[in-house]
């Protein structure tokens, strides 16, 4: 007799096993209509399955965020039989929900393109409207291996074979079709609704493997209405539209080449930019009590070795090794080790804590040449990157201050609000568990006192500490993780790291790991994308550009130039014998934020037309007032604050 507690903390009692469905059913209609599958002592489990003991059941509606996973998992299905059906002899292979979407594995003599996508969304549409209920079905291991052996299905043959002896082997129907799948499903395909949109495809060697067959990738896209596939398919547009790759060409701000892979030559206006942002960190820093290092970027083995990051991080380093030495080499992925032993060097008093130590460091770590994007994801790269050595009983205080800092920092770069997650022990960690228990509850007090609320995400701290990770979200509501902060009492240990306390002993200090931006590359990456290159004045490579209308002018526009620039802004002067609506065409392509148009009545009257960007009037200004108003608009939002 099943005891069934709901959420509200109700409990209905059944007779016998009860499904799902009928528990919904005997709560209400409107239930029964709208859940669309059921969480059961948190395992999220088909509706229609039997409960046969006391459990806490929760419905799952299309408005839960688990609804969605599950569209997109059964969109999944419904693609691979659309497949099927219209190109006989396809193999399925795997069919995953991802982030915002799904897709496909298929393999076939002749790969499939875009334009087999019409066909088979109108025949994915028609499976949704059949309305096939999912049904599981438990087959023994050798039947299964057979039945798809028996369809040319090899693939599946060879997954259900690399499956654990006492693994259950389950195949979902939807109508004639089936396939090997551990569920969880909605009650039918039209559950998956008319929300889908099939995006590209890939090639993909069959479990990742080169030396394995090429199979065929169809990505798609699945949501709960038309509203938010719309809503998706705008952000990518817009996504396209702002592609910092793109903005990045057309406003002559890097470029990378083969020769380089996965580094970037910065060009004089890229670098521009990323100086002016390397500058205002280096203030913050500053004004936050950091003490700026350099550390070397060749380290020896032993190093990395005793930090633990040889046996947790080898395969993302690059190693050199010295001919004549009997040496082994490793360029740094990351700071830390560095910074301990700069702490090492000499004896450190407590009344040094907190020591705040920060490096813009150039590290290096290996990423695979499919996973390389532009300058968001690459091999070369500096860090924003800082280490707080300090006490246990001084965690929530450097906390505080750092969120602080970093709030800072983000409404400056035009970035409202974040979010913050707390990642906890990863399944592969250095330290033992009562180590973890005591960074993680120090961790969470300091949250609770520097008024930090978080979400958790669970498993993905660093292998030496709990952390928390700070997320953006952009103009056109992506998320990025950017800022984060780890609380390390591993490194220290294995380090040998210590301080003399009050006492006279030797201690080991708390080491707090911290970034804002991350990396340098990719948080412009995401400036570019967030502005779409359209940047405030103070960080524009660019600030102004005085073009001239007329030949005769041109000697005004130079003096209009020269004085723009000893007032600190960065200027071009544009005296080419081109029509002036050409000139201001080209450099509001290139997003130049102010253009000042002159010409022989501005000469005379000594003012200038003032263009802004996006804009289609302009405002005649005398030249010193414009100075004045560009020069303290192109100040930093940190300088401008010091100067009231």
């Amino acid at each position: 007799m099943p005891a069934i507690t709901l959420p509200d903390g109700s409990v209905r009692r059944f007779d016998g096993a009860v499904t799902g469905t009928t528990v919904a059913q005997s709560i209400g209609a409107g239930l029964a209509r709208a859940a669309l599958a059921m969480e059961v002592d948190g395992k999220l489990m088909d509706i229609g399955r039997a409960v046969d003991h006391d459990a806490h059941v929760r419905f799952i509606t299309r408005k839960d965020p688990e609804a969605l996973e599950m569209i997109r998992h059964d969109a999944a299905h419904v693609l691979a039989e659309a497949v099927q059906s219209l190109f006989p002899g396809t193999q399925v292979t795997i069919g995953p929900s991802i982030e915002n979407g799904f897709y496909y594995d298929f393999y076939r003599n002749e790969p499939f393109t875009p334009e087999d996508f019409a066909a088979i969304e109108k025949r994915m549409g028609e499976i949704v409207a059949a309305n096939e209920p999912f049904v599981r079905e438990a087959w023994p291991r050798d039947q299964a291996i057979e039945f798809f052996e028996a369809r040319g299905e090899r693939f599946k043959a060879e997954l259900i074979r690399d499956l654990p002896e006492d693994e259950e082997i389950s195949i979902y129907r939807q109508g004639e079709w089936l396939d090997l799948c551990r569920g969880p499903h909605l009650r039918g395909t039209a559950d998956v609704g008319n929300a889908f949109k099939l995006m590209k495809v890939a090639g993909a060697y069959w479990r990742g493997d080169h030396r394995n067959p090429m199979l065929t990738r169809i990505y798609g896209t699945a949501w709960r209405d038309r509203k938010e596939l719309e809503a998706h398919l705008h952000q990518l547009e817009e996504a396209e539209r702002r592609d910092h790759r793109r903005i990045g060409r057309e406003m002559d701000l890097f470029h990378i080449q083969e020769e380089a892979v996965g580094q970037i030559f910065w060009h004089p206006k890229g670098w521009r930019l990323y100086s002016v942002l390397q500058d205002y960190m280096r203030r913050a820093q500053n004004g936050n009590g950091y003490q700026e290092v350099r550390t070397p970027q060749l380290v020896d083995r032993g190093l990395w070795e005793a930090s633990g990051h040889w046996d947790k991080y080898r395969e993302h380093m690059f190693i050199a090794t010295v001919e004549d030495e009997d040496k082994t080499l490793a360029l740094k992925p990351m700071n830390c080790p560095c910074h301990v032993q700069i702490f090492r060097h000499g004896l450190r008093s407590y009344r040094e804590l907190p020591l705040r130590m920060a490096e813009f460091g150039a590290c290096h770590r290996y990423e695979p040449s499919g996973a390389l994007h532009g300058i968001m994801r690459v091999r070369g790269f500096t860090q924003d990157d800082a280490h707080i050595f300090c006490t246990e009983d001084q965690i929530a205080d450097e906390t505080a201050r750092f969120v602080r800092m970093l709030s800072d920092v983000y409404q400056d770069l035009g970035f409202e609000h974040f979010r913050v997650k707390f990642a906890d022990r990863p399944e592969q960690r250095a330290g033992d568990d009562a180590t973890w228990d005591r960074a993680e509850n120090a961790l969470k007090v300091a949250c609770d006192m520097a008024g930090v609320a978080y979400e958790h995400n669970p498993g993905e701290g660093a292998f030496y500490g709990p952390k928390l990770e700070f997320v953006l979200r952009d103009a056109i509501g992506r998320d990025w993780q950017c800022g984060t902060l780890q609380v390390d009492y591993v490194l220290p240990e294995r380090l040998d790291a210590s301080y003399v306390g009050e006492d006279s002993a030797r201690h080991r200090p708390v080491m707090l790991h911290r970034a804002i931006l991350g990396s340098f590359e990719r948080f412009l990456g995401i400036l570019i994308e967030q502005h779409a290159g359209r940047f405030p004045l103070w960080l524009a490579p660019v600030q102004v550009v005085v073009a001239s209308i007329v030949t005769d002018a041109a000697e005004y526009a130079q003096h209009v130039t020269d004085t723009l620039r000893a007032a600190g802004l960065v200027v071009e002067a544009d005296l080419r014998n081109e029509k002036i609506n050409a000139k201001i065409r080209e450099h509001s392509l290139a997003r130049v934020p102010v253009i000042l148009v002159v010409g022989r009545k501005e000469a005379e009257e000594n003012t200038v037309a003032m263009r802004r960007l996006g804009g289609k009037a302009q405002d005649v200004l005398p030249l010193d007032e414009a100075v004045s108003a560009l020069a303290y608009e192109a100040l930093p939002p940190d300088i401008r604050r010091a100067r009231g």
